[in-house]
Protein backbone atom coordinates (compact mmCIF):
# COMPACT_ATOMS: atom_id res chain seq x y z
CA UNK A 1 0.00 0.00 0.00
CA UNK A 2 1.22 3.51 -0.69
CA UNK A 3 0.26 7.06 0.87
CA UNK A 4 -1.55 9.74 -1.11
CA UNK A 5 -0.17 12.76 -2.14
CA UNK A 6 -2.00 14.12 1.26
CA UNK A 7 -0.91 11.86 3.70
CA UNK A 8 2.94 12.44 2.11
CA UNK A 9 2.11 16.23 2.91
CA UNK A 10 1.14 15.79 6.10
CA UNK A 11 3.93 13.35 7.14
CA UNK A 12 6.54 16.16 5.48
CA UNK A 13 5.30 18.68 7.95
CA UNK A 14 5.26 16.26 11.44
CA UNK A 15 8.64 14.85 10.00
CA UNK A 16 9.97 18.59 10.16
CA UNK A 17 8.20 19.09 13.91
CA UNK A 18 9.65 16.01 14.97
CA UNK A 19 13.34 16.67 14.00
CA UNK A 20 13.97 20.32 15.30
CA UNK A 21 12.30 18.95 18.49
CA UNK A 22 14.76 16.05 18.54
CA UNK A 23 18.01 16.78 16.63
CA UNK A 24 17.27 20.80 16.73
CA UNK A 25 20.75 22.39 15.78
CA UNK A 26 22.49 18.74 15.68
CA UNK A 27 23.33 15.73 16.91
CA UNK A 28 26.05 16.46 19.38
CA UNK A 29 27.07 13.04 19.67
CA UNK A 30 27.35 11.27 16.46
CA UNK A 31 28.54 14.51 14.72
CA UNK A 32 31.62 14.68 17.40
CA UNK A 33 32.38 11.00 17.05
CA UNK A 34 31.65 9.56 13.31
CA UNK A 35 33.53 11.13 10.29
CA UNK A 36 30.55 13.05 7.85
CA UNK A 37 31.95 10.79 4.96
CA UNK A 38 31.00 7.63 6.63
CA UNK A 39 28.76 5.07 5.17
CA UNK A 40 27.08 1.99 7.20
CA UNK A 41 24.25 -0.45 5.68
CA UNK A 42 21.35 -0.97 8.56
CA UNK A 43 18.30 -3.18 8.63
CA UNK A 44 14.73 -2.73 10.57
CA UNK A 45 13.82 -6.29 12.45
CA UNK A 46 10.58 -6.90 13.63
CA UNK A 47 10.41 -7.93 17.23
CA UNK A 48 6.82 -9.29 17.33
CA UNK A 49 4.32 -10.49 14.93
CA UNK A 50 2.41 -7.75 13.06
CA UNK A 51 1.33 -5.77 10.18
CA UNK A 52 3.73 -3.03 8.61
CA UNK A 53 2.97 0.71 7.70
CA UNK A 54 5.01 3.89 7.48
CA UNK A 55 8.08 3.09 5.67
CA UNK A 56 8.06 5.83 3.30
CA UNK A 57 8.00 7.97 6.59
CA UNK A 58 10.73 6.29 7.71
CA UNK A 59 12.19 6.30 4.77
CA UNK A 60 11.58 10.37 4.30
CA UNK A 61 13.32 10.78 8.05
CA UNK A 62 16.81 9.11 6.78
CA UNK A 63 16.28 11.40 3.30
CA UNK A 64 16.12 14.30 5.53
CA UNK A 65 19.66 14.13 6.15
CA UNK A 66 21.17 11.75 2.95
CA UNK A 67 19.54 12.22 -0.19
CA UNK A 68 21.71 9.04 -1.58
CA UNK A 69 20.09 7.00 0.74
CA UNK A 70 19.75 3.25 -0.57
CA UNK A 71 16.37 1.75 0.68
CA UNK A 72 15.67 -1.58 -0.45
CA UNK A 73 12.00 -2.74 1.41
CA UNK A 74 11.94 -6.37 2.09
CA UNK A 75 7.77 -5.90 3.73
CA UNK A 76 5.99 -3.53 2.04
CA UNK A 77 3.26 -1.73 3.97
CA UNK A 78 0.43 -4.06 4.87
CA UNK A 79 2.40 -6.90 4.75
CA UNK A 80 2.43 -9.42 7.51
CA UNK A 81 5.59 -9.76 9.62
CA UNK A 82 6.99 -12.29 12.06
CA UNK A 83 9.35 -11.58 14.82
CA UNK A 84 12.46 -11.67 13.59
CA UNK A 85 12.08 -10.88 9.97
CA UNK A 86 13.70 -7.82 8.09
CA UNK A 87 11.17 -5.28 7.25
CA UNK A 88 13.60 -2.80 5.30
CA UNK A 89 17.53 -2.74 4.78
CA UNK A 90 18.94 0.59 3.65
CA UNK A 91 22.23 2.12 3.36
CA UNK A 92 23.39 5.83 3.95
CA UNK A 93 26.25 8.23 5.74
CA UNK A 94 26.24 6.67 9.00
CA UNK A 95 25.85 9.98 11.09
CA UNK A 96 22.41 9.66 9.07
CA UNK A 97 21.31 6.01 10.21
CA UNK A 98 21.85 7.19 13.85
CA UNK A 99 20.66 10.73 13.99
CA UNK A 100 17.48 9.01 12.21
CA UNK A 101 16.79 6.02 14.05
CA UNK A 102 14.67 7.59 16.78
CA UNK A 103 12.81 9.60 14.90
CA UNK A 104 12.13 6.79 11.67
CA UNK A 105 11.25 4.00 14.58
CA UNK A 106 9.07 6.65 16.19
CA UNK A 107 6.36 7.00 12.88
CA UNK A 108 7.20 2.79 12.07
CA UNK A 109 6.16 1.75 15.37
CA UNK A 110 2.98 3.78 16.13
CA UNK A 111 2.00 3.31 12.35
CA UNK A 112 2.26 -0.31 12.27
CA UNK A 113 0.77 -0.44 16.26
CA UNK A 114 -2.66 1.08 14.86
CA UNK A 115 -2.09 -1.42 11.40
CA UNK A 116 -1.71 -4.69 13.31
CA UNK A 117 -4.79 -3.75 15.75
CA UNK A 118 -6.94 -2.62 12.76
CA UNK A 119 -6.18 -6.07 11.28
CA UNK A 120 -6.99 -7.79 14.10
CA UNK A 121 -10.54 -6.24 14.84
CA UNK A 122 -11.08 -6.58 10.56
CA UNK A 123 -10.18 -10.23 10.74
CA UNK A 124 -12.40 -10.56 13.39
CA UNK A 125 -15.33 -9.58 11.60
CA UNK A 126 -14.29 -11.23 8.04
CA UNK A 127 -17.13 -13.30 7.96
CA UNK A 128 -19.48 -10.75 7.58
CA UNK A 129 -20.61 -7.58 5.78
CA UNK A 130 -19.42 -5.69 8.70
CA UNK A 131 -16.90 -2.90 8.38
CA UNK A 132 -14.84 -1.93 10.52
CA UNK A 133 -14.36 2.08 10.79
CA UNK A 134 -11.99 4.25 12.80
CA UNK A 135 -12.90 7.30 14.40
CA UNK A 136 -11.56 11.42 14.80
CA UNK A 137 -9.90 9.77 17.99
CA UNK A 138 -5.85 10.45 16.81
CA UNK A 139 -3.35 11.74 17.77
CA UNK A 140 -3.35 15.30 17.19
CA UNK A 141 -1.88 16.34 13.89
CA UNK A 142 -1.15 12.62 13.29
CA UNK A 143 -4.68 12.24 11.65
CA UNK A 144 -4.00 11.39 8.30
CA UNK A 145 -1.11 9.18 9.23
CA UNK A 146 -3.39 7.18 11.93
CA UNK A 147 -5.90 6.96 9.17
CA UNK A 148 -3.54 5.62 6.78
CA UNK A 149 -2.55 2.82 9.47
CA UNK A 150 -5.74 1.79 9.62
CA UNK A 151 -6.18 1.09 6.12
CA UNK A 152 -3.40 -0.14 5.33
CA UNK A 153 -4.27 -2.83 8.12
CA UNK A 154 -7.61 -3.71 6.75
CA UNK A 155 -10.05 -1.51 8.35
CA UNK A 156 -11.93 1.38 7.02
CA UNK A 157 -11.58 5.28 7.60
CA UNK A 158 -14.85 7.09 8.68
CA UNK A 159 -14.63 10.72 8.20
CA UNK A 160 -11.45 12.56 8.14
CA UNK A 161 -12.69 15.71 9.95
CA UNK A 162 -15.67 17.72 10.37
CA UNK A 163 -15.72 18.83 7.62
CA UNK A 164 -16.64 16.31 5.24
CA UNK A 165 -19.92 14.97 6.18
CA UNK A 166 -22.42 16.01 8.73
CA UNK A 167 -22.80 13.74 11.68
CA UNK A 168 -25.82 15.45 13.70
CA UNK A 169 -25.16 13.89 17.41
CA UNK A 170 -27.40 14.65 20.86
CA UNK A 171 -25.99 17.96 21.16
CA UNK A 172 -27.37 19.16 17.87
CA UNK A 173 -30.29 17.74 18.23
CA UNK A 174 -31.18 18.95 21.80
CA UNK A 175 -30.26 22.84 19.76
CA UNK A 176 -32.38 22.09 16.86
CA UNK A 177 -35.14 20.68 18.56
CA UNK A 178 -35.15 17.13 17.27
CA UNK A 179 -34.43 15.06 14.75
CA UNK A 180 -36.16 16.06 11.91
CA UNK A 181 -35.45 19.91 12.67
CA UNK A 182 -32.03 19.61 12.70
CA UNK A 183 -31.68 17.48 9.43
CA UNK A 184 -34.63 19.28 7.31
CA UNK A 185 -32.09 22.66 8.65
CA UNK A 186 -28.74 20.92 7.52
CA UNK A 187 -30.20 20.13 3.87
CA UNK A 188 -31.13 23.74 3.07
CA UNK A 189 -27.13 25.30 3.72
CA UNK A 190 -25.18 22.06 2.46
CA UNK A 191 -23.92 21.24 -0.81
CA UNK A 192 -25.52 18.12 -2.47
CA UNK A 193 -23.76 15.13 -2.22
CA UNK A 194 -22.43 15.31 1.63
CA UNK A 195 -23.51 12.57 3.50
CA UNK A 196 -25.61 12.96 6.75
CA UNK A 197 -25.24 10.71 9.36
CA UNK A 198 -27.68 10.95 12.88
CA UNK A 199 -26.94 9.34 16.33
CA UNK A 200 -29.68 7.53 17.96
CA UNK A 201 -30.06 5.90 21.04
CA UNK A 202 -33.54 4.71 21.17
CA UNK A 203 -35.92 2.97 18.98
CA UNK A 204 -38.05 6.09 18.55
CA UNK A 205 -35.09 7.75 17.49
CA UNK A 206 -34.06 5.25 14.64
CA UNK A 207 -37.68 5.56 13.34
CA UNK A 208 -37.42 9.30 12.93
CA UNK A 209 -34.05 9.28 11.91
CA UNK A 210 -35.62 7.11 9.35
CA UNK A 211 -38.39 9.13 8.14
CA UNK A 212 -35.54 11.95 7.57
CA UNK A 213 -33.82 9.71 4.36
CA UNK A 214 -30.52 10.23 6.06
CA UNK A 215 -27.49 7.96 4.40
CA UNK A 216 -26.31 6.67 7.71
CA UNK A 217 -27.95 5.83 11.23
CA UNK A 218 -25.96 5.55 13.89
CA UNK A 219 -26.51 2.90 16.98
CA UNK A 220 -25.09 4.88 19.97
CA UNK A 221 -24.45 2.10 22.63
CA UNK A 222 -27.42 0.14 22.22
CA UNK A 223 -27.32 -3.66 23.41
CA UNK A 224 -27.37 -6.21 20.85
CA UNK A 225 -30.76 -6.97 21.21
CA UNK A 226 -31.84 -3.45 20.64
CA UNK A 227 -29.59 -3.17 17.24
CA UNK A 228 -31.35 -6.05 15.70
CA UNK A 229 -34.57 -4.56 15.72
CA UNK A 230 -33.01 -1.07 14.65
CA UNK A 231 -31.69 -3.20 11.65
CA UNK A 232 -34.71 -4.20 10.91
CA UNK A 233 -36.64 -1.44 11.40
CA UNK A 234 -34.19 0.33 8.81
CA UNK A 235 -34.18 -2.40 6.26
CA UNK A 236 -31.47 -1.32 4.20
CA UNK A 237 -32.89 2.63 3.80
CA UNK A 238 -30.34 3.59 5.70
CA UNK A 239 -26.66 2.46 6.53
CA UNK A 240 -26.58 1.42 9.64
CA UNK A 241 -22.86 1.94 12.23
CA UNK A 242 -23.02 0.34 16.04
CA UNK A 243 -20.94 3.16 18.30
CA UNK A 244 -20.04 2.52 21.77
CA UNK A 245 -18.51 0.05 24.05
CA UNK A 246 -17.11 -2.27 20.97
CA UNK A 247 -14.80 -4.01 22.42
CA UNK A 248 -12.72 -7.40 20.74
CA UNK A 249 -14.81 -9.46 22.20
CA UNK A 250 -18.17 -8.54 21.32
CA UNK A 251 -17.27 -7.76 17.92
CA UNK A 252 -18.76 -11.00 16.19
CA UNK A 253 -22.05 -10.31 17.91
CA UNK A 254 -22.51 -7.14 17.01
CA UNK A 255 -21.96 -7.62 13.11
CA UNK A 256 -24.53 -10.30 13.37
CA UNK A 257 -26.78 -8.13 14.22
CA UNK A 258 -26.58 -6.86 10.62
CA UNK A 259 -25.11 -3.46 10.96
CA UNK A 260 -22.80 -2.06 8.16
CA UNK A 261 -20.39 -0.51 9.94
CA UNK A 262 -18.92 -0.94 13.76
CA UNK A 263 -16.97 2.23 14.96
CA UNK A 264 -13.65 2.00 16.88
CA UNK A 265 -11.72 4.63 18.77
CA UNK A 266 -9.58 2.02 19.79
CA UNK A 267 -7.99 1.98 16.72
CA UNK A 268 -6.33 4.91 16.96
CA UNK A 269 -6.71 6.42 20.73
CA UNK A 270 -5.25 3.37 22.49
CA UNK A 271 -2.02 2.32 20.67
CA UNK A 272 0.47 -0.51 21.55
CA UNK A 273 3.23 0.44 19.34
CA UNK A 274 4.56 -2.66 17.25
CA UNK A 275 8.00 -3.68 18.49
CA UNK A 276 10.82 -2.58 15.57
CA UNK A 277 14.29 -2.00 15.73
CA UNK A 278 16.92 -0.84 14.11
CA UNK A 279 20.42 -2.88 13.77
CA UNK A 280 23.84 -1.63 12.03
CA UNK A 281 25.57 -4.41 9.62
CA UNK A 282 29.16 -5.15 9.34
Amino acid sequence: MRMNEAEIRAARVLIDLALAEDVAGGDITTDNLIPASSRRKAKMVAKADGIVAGLEVAEMVFRSFDNQLVWDVRIADGGMVKKGDVIVEFEGTYRSLLTGERTALNFLQRMSGIATMSNKYAEAVKDFKTEILDTRKTLPGFRLLDKYAVKTGGSSNHRIGLYDMVMIKDNHIEVAGGITQAVNEIRKKIEPGIKIEVETTTLEQVQEAIATGVDIIMLDNMDNAMMEKAVEMIAGRAKVEASGNMTMERLREVAATGVDYISIGALTHSVQALDISQRLED
